[in-house]
């Protein structure tokens, strides 16, 4: 049995039919936040979606944020319920976990309180994470394969691709310290593009294998200067 006086119950069930009207004519007037009507019909278009998706940004994160307040005010409205059924039922007043007595001075803050503030499930951090977690999971360089001795095309290389038509950083923020121009600013803006050794990027043969040639390419001058490989292809043409 609970230890509240039937003055104390009168009002707190007052106070929870108050908050319950409350919340059922504020949910009427505007029509559950709006979303008894669909983007489509509020726009008067055949589609809420038209030639520039960003037009309608505003408007999802709008029905975005309308459909949380809906859910925090039908969850509000649980509770209410929850507290008015345990009235009835001479349970109100008593934590539901424990069995012991609720203070009034916290049933006067939160009338829908079932709990002691000992066993209240709000206090509880939730484990429950999003399921995309899993998937981005690591958050950054889960799709290059740099460290496992991959040499396909991964995620950096993709990067690289799209970083080369330009982005907003300047040579000062780039990783290689010795930067000196917006051309290799880039993340591994030395790193070879379709081949391995630089040998592989400036002598070529034809489909026989027999005709060599050399593309006197930037790696073709840098092997020459290191002295790494046989002076005798400048001879070729």
């Amino acid at each position: 049995m609970t230890n509240l006086t039937d003055k104390q119950l009168h009002m707190l069930r007052s106070s929870l039919e108050a908050e319950q009207a409350s919340i059922e004519q504020r949910l009427a007037s505007n029509d559950h936040f709006g979303l008894g009507v669909s983007m489509k019909d509020e726009t008067g278009e055949l589609s809420y979606i038209d030639n520039h998706p960003a037009d309608s940004a505003t408007e999802i994160y709008e029905r975005g944020k309308d459909i949380a307040l809906l859910e925090q005010e039908e969850f509000h409205l649980s509770r209410i319920d929850d507290a008015l059924s345990a009235m009835n039922n001479g349970d109100y007043g008593i934590c539901r976990t424990c069995g012991a007595d609720i203070p009034y001075e916290r049933l006067e803050a939160l009338p829908d309180s079932l709990y002691c503030i000992e066993h209240a499930p709000r206090q509880e951090l939730s484990e429950r994470r999003p399921a995309e977690e899993s998937f981005l999971y690591p958050p950054f360089g889960r799709s290059s394969m740099d460290e496992k001795e991959y040499n396909g095309f991964d995620g950096e290389d993709a990067w690289q691709i799209v970083e080369s038509w330009g982005n907003s950083d300047s040579p000062a923020m780039s990783e290689n310290r010795d930067v000196d121009s917006y051309d290799h600013i880039g993340i591994e803006a030395e790193e070879a593009d379709g081949y391995v050794e630089p040998f592989e990027s400036f002598i070529a043969t034809d489909i026989t294998g027999n005709h060599v040639t050399v593309v006197r390419n930037r790696e073709y001058y840098e092997y020459m200067e290191h002295d790494e490989g046989d002076h005798g292809l400048e001879q070729l043409k």
